[in-house]
């Protein structure tokens, strides 16, 4: 047994496994020192935090979070309520990757912007006032092998741990984990940033992102918590789940989501019948990019 925050957990044999070798690789990477965890609030960085804390102690750990216009608001607050369910401080970074016009431009390695600016400003501005020794951050093994994952290679150039790819923990095996080990965001639906709601090649700015945060908090308030509100200019494309596209289209619950996305500033809102679509925007062109 070990303890995650205040709970001690025993697992089962086969995540026991799982457990063991984040810790052997965690052990290995951080011999002293402090361990900084990039941390957005989702099951994959919430998972790695959690386990940094129970194999290298609460002492030893730094939640990092990047907070820009690109992160909702009750994201940041769901993350901070995260981290202090498991246990470890937490340290907020602004980052600024809307300064850069190559992150505006929004290109499919839009990514790689992002967390480089995120890896930078932990660089420059956590480790050395909170003595981090290493920085970690909670790419699973099914991401790594994705080809539409550009901040894998920021993480790549700033020399950034991925434990949890690296003991082979797929997508299944991190929500198994999480829920053995009690944690809150166990069953969080995936939450990118905001910033992926926009089609590649239309620019990112400030005002199309607080028009999907604010459509997006609307739609999750009428009982959709796995949604997405894609920025289309005039039209809102929300995906929901295919399961739950028949009780989006009843009447007033229609009425309710058109409202929804004309108050955040859309002219037309649109419900998706493909459902949630993860990578749409990206996959084609890297596909095509690297044909």
């Amino acid at each position: 047994m070990r303890e995650t925050g205040a709970m001690t957990t025993a697992l089962p044999p086969d995540l026991a496994r799982l457990d063991d070798e984040v810790g052997r690789l965690l052990a290995d990477s951080v011999p002293a020192g402090r361990l900084g965890v990039a941390f957005s609030g989702g099951v994959d960085s919430g998972l790695l935090l959690a386990l940094a804390v129970r194999h290298l102690g609460a002492a030893r750990v730094v939640a990092v979070i990047g907070v820009s216009p690109s992160l909702a608001a009750d994201e940041l607050t769901a993350a901070r309520a995260v981290a202090a369910a498991i246990g470890a401080p937490v340290v907020e970074v602004a980052t600024h990757e809307g300064d850069n016009p190559l992150y505006r431009a929004n290109g499919p390695d839009r990514c790689f912007h992002c967390k480089d600016e995120l890896f930078t400003r932990i660089s420059d501005e956590v480790a050395g006032v909170h003595g981090l020794t290493a920085v970690a951050y909670g790419e699973n093994a099914d991401d790594a092998r994705r080809p539409d994952r550009p901040g894998s290679r920021a993480a790549t150039n700033h020399a950034v741990l991925r434990p949890l790819a690296d003991a082979g923990l797929s997508k299944t095996d991190v929500r198994a984990l999480a829920r053995a080990l009690g944690l809150p965001n166990a069953d969080k639906p995936a939450a990118p940033c905001l910033a992926s709601r926009i089609p590649h090649f239309s620019q990112v700015d400030p005002e199309k992102l607080r028009q999907v945060e604010s459509a997006e908090r609307e739609v999750r308030a009428l009982g959709f918590p796995d949604c997405r509100v894609r920025h289309h200019g005039e039209v809102a494309r929300i995906e929901l789940p295919e399961g739950e596209i028949a009780r989006a289209m009843e009447h007033d619950t229609r009425i309710a989501l058109q409202q929804a996305g004309i108050q955040a500033g859309f002219r037309f809102v649109a419900v998706d019948v493909a459902g949630i679509q993860s990578g749409a925007f990206t996959l084609p062109l890297v596909e095509v990019t690297n044909g």
